[in-house]
């Protein structure tokens, strides 16, 4: 039987009342029970209803709901970190931490990868440093490594001159969050003076275990003129700020219990020199919608 309207508002106003139904006040119920129920949704939740809510309140500043929603390997992760000597300590609550690795990535891996937190989900993100790619000819007659003040790493490669080009990243997929859909970015900028670049295209595959895809078609340039390629569409770079750039590599799905390894290759064989490019490295970050006949 489908309540009536009346009885529909009447439950609304019995709940906003501070009352559920059988005349159970819902302040009266311990503050752990509200910390469970917040346990089992989402951070981004937990800040709504805390919101608009003063009973989800107090129990939103809870270091049971927030530890809920830190990685069940943190403590491993951060023995890595030259950062952690710093970041547990400072720390006031489980809340502080999960939004200090929000907000500002670690270094971990002995300085070969970040590791951050997608702030509404608490998904794991890495970025693999350029130390931690292969470069084509990875010696100092093409790449050399510098410091820029807006890179997270100590180190980017900086492209000398080279006449093909390839860049090769792999991640272990059981470091990564379960049930995720992932995006693969690769960061990079132009420095002045920089050549090659403009015009050309690369390709770019992402194998997962035994699966493949691509190669499909990029461009380095986000002002590039579009092109399509045997009915495939160009995939641009987009504005990252402060002058770096990500050209999105690919999707990939990692299914529970998933134990392998990740690959992404960018290739550049087309004929003429490249010279100036700044590679900071390849970010896997959760991604939003649907996976599209990826891996």
């Amino acid at each position: 039987m489908i309540p009536s309207k009346q009885k529909r508002y009447d439950r609304r106003m019995e709940l906003s009342s501070g009352s559920v139904v059988g005349g159970v006040p819902l302040n009266d119920l311990p503050e752990e029970c509200w910390e469970n129920v917040l346990s089992l949704t989402t951070p981004r939740d937990v800040c709504r209803l805390s919101a608009v809510s003063p009973i989800f309140k107090s129990a939103a500043e809870s270091d049971v709901v927030w530890q809920s929603f830190l990685p069940h390997d943190l403590e491993s992760i951060l023995s890595t970190s030259p950062d952690a000597s710093i970041l547990m300590p400072s720390a006031s609550s489980k809340k502080e931490v999960y939004f200090s690795l929000c907000d500002y990535p670690i270094i971990v891996d002995n300085w070969r990868k970040s590791f951050s937190l997608e702030k509404k989900s608490g998904k794991k993100c890495y970025m693999l440093s350029a130390r931690d790619l292969e470069i084509t000819s990875g010696t100092p007659i093409y790449w050399t490594l510098n410091t820029v003040s807006d890179s997270r790493f100590a180190d980017v490669a900086e492209l000398n001159n080279v006449y093909s080009l390839k860049i090769c990243g792999k991640i272990s997929t059981y470091l990564l969050s379960p049930e995720t859909l992932y995006t693969a970015n690769l960061v990079y900028k132009f420095p002045p003076r920089n050549y090659g670049f403009y015009d050309q295209s690369a390709a770019v595959t992402m194998r997962l275990n035994e699966a493949e895809s691509g190669p499909r078609t990029v461009s380095w340039n986000p002002q590039g003129r579009r092109r399509h390629n045997n009915g495939s569409v160009t995939v641009y770079p987009k504005e990252r700020g402060n002058g770096w750039l990500e050209l999105e590599l690919g999707d990939f799905f990692n299914a529970e219990g998933e134990d392998g390894e990740l690959e992404m290759r960018v290739f550049d064989y087309i004929g003429h020199w490249k010279y100036r490019f700044i590679l900071d490295g390849i970010e896997i970050r959760p991604k939003d919608g649907l996976l599209q006949g990826i891996l």
